[in-house]
């Protein structure tokens, strides 16, 4: 059987920034919504997030 995901969408800055969730415990954040607030290319964003020394130590 398969985990069914449900999706919200969260409002801010005019923006929907989607949220999924399986179990209502854990919620995983749509990054590429939040990267489109940036640019309308958001793997670039997301490229350069990932690049970003800060990010690799978390």
């Amino acid at each position: 059987m398969t985990k069914k995901s449900v999706k919200e969408t969260l409002h801010a800055k005019g923006m929907e920034i989607s949220i999924y969730s399986e179990d209502f415990q854990n919620e995983f954040i749509s990054l590429t919504d939040i990267a489109r607030y940036k640019s309308d290319e958001p793997n670039d964003v997301i490229k350069n997030w990932m690049r970003n020394r800060d990010t690799i130590e978390f």
